[in-house]
């Protein structure tokens, strides 16, 4: 284990209280070694009663006497971990002992990733190397079951071995794990093995259930949701461990003991962030599902009712004429504004010594002694009172996870609603999972981003938290250089990577996918003759007033000096929507559009429109073909202004030609497009269209 430096003082420690000399007040060190007298006298009140019949009385004597004890104990306890329990919250521990059950040994302890992970100690140079953001791909090894895929990586190449890598997860999860997934298994250890990693992960090739069928969504999701119970246990079982120790030594110093170092600002360890109410129902399902506390709470009612408990989203709807992946996709509740907290209560407990004493009191009154010491050899051999459950919509700074919407977290962020700005619990994130991150393209990328410069901030407020225990990297405002982000799509967006490159910094590394991708030409239906015209662009900021000037320019001529109607204008994104409508009203031009605002009553003023001749161009987005799937009649050239994000929107749009006598396709691309290009032509046909000295194209 690394060496920890010590912990910092000044501006890192701003709003937080010095670390004090003593970690807890001599009273309450005090109250246990009563505790435990009174405990071995009642033990030895046990024999007495057994050899004697007339006990009684001495034995509810003794119950009274303990419950003083219990009672002064409990007023004298100092604070200790408040930041981290609620009103019913109880920990792995029974009467100041550690429940060891499923750890590991030492060896594993300190040799397992976790350990290894938030052990370390961060340098001045790496964090100079990390805000320089100039990370590069060294390595590569073959992405397992995904064809024609690669990972590419930095810091340390990973092994391709994954057989062994659950020897460093908690003994109940494993065997669980084992039971629940059978021969599944071996197929999640891929990516459960990138996720354990801790570094850095952008996986987009990955195929949702909408598209392929629900088992192949599984493999990813059950390994990141394995990764994150297995660090929201681990990250518990420390502190048990820890504060059980304190308990029986309330005189140990811990700024002595680095191991003592084990928390953060506030509890919440993991953030998933989903698009919709549907997709956060499958998480939460296949959550308590690899999660060992089988028990839950009342809550889960009030989940089932809020997201629905059934499957029907996994169902094709009868006599629909939408593509399947549409039907699959908002089948399920589509509401895009959630946010609650889960908090795993795997609670070991012995009869309580308090308990006891009430129980022993009263059958004293009631019957014999004999028969009251039988009862209390009973009540103490009692194996133990398990309260495990998964606990849904709990506190925040008393949950283990958050699940929300990046809407719902944005707008509790800037405090919306009248209610006051809130996001302290986002203060000791380590694992950020946004899975579905293209359909959260599809709604707002900008609370996303909002979302990840919130996290990981200084906390406005204590939240009871406990300075002595602080992790320092914490103290040092290094956490988010420790925490872990999971970026999960379908697809690659410049977006996508922008995020990933500059708000993505885990000291471990970063691990992305590349993969050669075949095209969707051969899913039109028609014989089309589609023209490929390539513009110059010569940088990112420039791309889109270079393509809006050869709109301008070199295409719009053409279509005013045509006489002929049908023209689908379609843009990929609200700005050029927005632009090109404008342009169009500047030059008079006959046309009407469908957007994602636009109303219902519009939208279908607009197709028949259209599909009678009386407007020359329909302006078309492809948000609007995203929550709609129109297929537009009366196109007879298709005019792509840019290309669309999701592949499978290019096949849909060009077969909607099949009306047509005379069916034109033509789309404005520039060396900037590689990503989009690459995804509809094939990777190796949209490398040939970026470096040839030809700018235009032709694909039958």
């Amino acid at each position: 284990m690394a060496k920890r430096k010590p912990a910092p003082t000044g501006a890192a420690r701003a709003g937080l209280k010095k670390r004090p000399k003593k970690a807890r007040p001599a009273k309450q060190g005090a109250g246990s070694r009563e505790e435990k007298a009174k405990g071995s006298e009642l033990d030895g009140s046990v024999a007495a009663a057994v050899n004697d019949s007339s006990s009684a009385e001495t034995l509810a004597t003794e119950s009274r006497t303990v419950e003083t004890a219990q009672h002064d104990k409990n007023s004298n306890e100092s604070f200790q971990d408040t930041e981290h329990s609620d009103e019913d919250d109880s920990e792995d521990v029974a009467d100041g002992t550690i429940n060891n059950e499923n750890a590991c040994s030492d060896e594993v302890e300190t040799s397992c990733s976790f350990q290894r992970h938030v052990s370390h100690i961060i340098t001045n140079e790496e964090v100079s190397t990390l805000m320089k953001q100039n990370c590069k791909f060294k390595w590569e090894i073959p992405a397992v079951d995904i064809p024609k895929s690669k990972w590419v990586g930095t810091g340390e190449k990973l092994q391709g071995d994954y057989d062994d890598h659950l020897h460093d997860v908690k003994g109940k999860l494993r065997e669980h794990w084992q039971n629940t997934l059978s021969d599944n298994l071996s197929s999640r250890m891929s990516f459960f093995s990138l996720c354990n990693s801790y570094r850095d992960i952008m996986y987009c090739n990955k195929k949702p259930f909408y598209l392929k069928g629900k088992s192949v969504d599984s493999s990813a999701m059950d390994a990141y949701l394995m990764h994150a119970l297995n660090h929201v246990h681990r990250t518990r079982d420390v502190v048990i461990r820890n504060d059980a120790k304190l308990r029986n030594d309330a005189n140990r110093d811990i700024l002595d003991d680095n191991s003592y170092l084990d928390q953060g600002f506030t509890r919440p360890k993991v953030l998933f962030l989903l698009p919709l109410k549907s997709f956060a129902r499958r998480l939460v399902k296949r959550l308590i599902q690899l999660s060992p506390l089988s028990q839950k709470d009342n809550a889960m009612g009030l989940f089932k009712k809020q997201f629905g408990e059934s499957d029907d989203e996994m169902e094709k709807p009868e006599h629909s004429t939408k593509p399947a992946d549409f039907d699959l996709l908002f089948a399920g509740d589509i509401d895009d504004h959630f946010l609650f907290g889960i908090k795993f209560t795997n609670a070991v407990l012995a009869a309580p010594l308090l308990f006891q004493s009430y129980l022993l009191a009263l059958l004293s009154s009631l019957f014999t002694s004999v028969f009251v010491s039988l009862v209390i050899v009973c009540v103490r051999h009692f194996p133990k009172t398990f309260r495990k459950s998964v606990k849904l919509y709990s506190n925040f700074y008393a949950s283990d996870i958050i699940v929300a919407s990046p809407l719902a977290l944005k707008r509790k962020i800037d405090g919306e609603d009248g209610k006051e700005k809130d996001f302290d619990f986002l203060s000791s994130i380590e694992i950020v999972v946004v899975d579905h991150a293209d359909v959260i393209l599809m709604q707002n990328w900008a609370h996303l981003e909002t979302v990840f410069e919130q996290l990981n901030l200084l906390p406005s407020k204590e939240h009871g938290t406990n300075v002595m225990r602080i992790r320092p990297w914490y103290l040092d405002q290094h956490a988010r250089y420790y925490r872990q982000t999971i970026l999960l799509s379908s697809h690659l967006t410049p977006e996508m990577s922008a995020l990933f490159n500059r708000l993505c910094s885990s000291y471990e590394g970063k691990v992305k996918m590349v993969t050669e991708h075949g095209g969707v030409l051969p899913k039109i239906q028609l014989e089309v003759r589609q023209v490929y015209e390539r513009f110059d662009a010569s940088s990112i900021a420039e791309a889109d007033d270079a393509r809006f000037d050869y709109f301008c320019n070199k295409v719009y001529p053409k279509i005013q000096d045509s006489d002929e109607g049908g023209l689908l204008l379609f843009v990929s994104s609200y700005f050029e929507y927005v632009r090109i409508s404008n342009f169009l009203k500047s030059k008079e031009a006959s046309f009407c559009r469908i957007g994602e605002s636009t109303s219902q009553q519009d939208i279908s003023r607009s197709r028949l429109w259209f599909f009678e001749g009386k407007k020359k161009i329909l302006l078309y987005s492809e948000r609007s073909h995203f929550y709609h799937r129109y297929k537009i009649r009366g196109t007879h050239h298709l005019l792509i202004y840019s290309l669309p994000g999701r592949k499978e929107f290019y096949p849909e749009l060009v077969n909607m030609l099949g009306e047509s006598k005379n069916p034109k396709c033509s789309v404005l691309f520039s060396r900037l497009d590689l990503l989009k290009l690459e995804r509809i032509v094939g990777t190796s046909a949209a490398r040939r269209l970026i470096s040839s000295d030809k700018s235009m194209f032709v694909f039958c």
